[in-house]
Parts: C-alpha cells; structure tokens; sequence
C-alpha cells in the first residue's frame, strides 16, 4: 500500500467507491468522470504504479486483472457488443493515478482512433 495513492486509500475504504466488483487480488469500481455509458476502473488491490512494472513483477496478478475486465463487461451487460480496456501507462500517456488500472468502456460505438 501506498499511503498517498488515492486508489489505495479506495481498496483500504478510507475513500468511497461505486464497487462493481470485489475480488480476493482485484477491486472494480465505477469511474467519477465516465467516458462512456459504461466506464469502470479495474485495479489490483496490490499497488504496482503501471502496468509495464505490474507485468514485470507478477504476471499472475496481470492475468486476473484482464480477466476481472472481461468479467466487468459480462456483469455490465457489454461483453456480447463489445467493449473497450485501456491501460495507460505514464504521463505522456494520459496516466494520472500512478497506480496500474484497466479502464473497461462501452454501451456505445467507440471511435477509433479515440478522443
């Protein structure tokens, strides 16, 4: 646990959280700023900052991350018409908590290239 990482203080409850999904390794939570109809946030509860060094250190807990996102998708109803999951890692890339999370997004057409 990181004392400062707001994603942390999510998984230990000292902030509140829309949870979808509450998992032995993984929490999924629905996201403040939605982006589409359906846009939820899929983290472990362990803190990795990205997900180049979560893949580095535990590819296990990789693993169950993506398929906690397919989980997402079917429990939301989306996974039959399809769905988004980014993972942005580092600045440059649009990563703001610097705690690795999977964006699941969809219940609309995604444009591609995003944005």
């Amino acid at each position: 646990m990181d004392s400062d990482c707001l994603f942390c203080k999510i998984v230990s409850g000292d902030v509140p959280a829309a949870v979808v999904r509450d998992r032995p390794r993984t929490l999924a939570f629905r996201d403040i700023n939605p982006q589409a109809p359906t846009h939820v946030l899929v983290i472990p509860k362990e803190h990795h900052s990205s997900a180049s060094e979560l893949a580095q250190t535990d590819p296990g807990l990789t693993a169950e991350l993506l398929l906690e996102t397919a989980a997402v998708a079917a429990d939301e109803g989306i996974a039959d018409s399809g769905y988004r999951v980014v993972l942005n890692t580092g600045s440059e890339a649009g990563q703001t908590v610097f705690h690795v999370h999977a964006h699941v997004l969809g219940g609309r057409r995604m444009a591609w290239p995003p944005g």
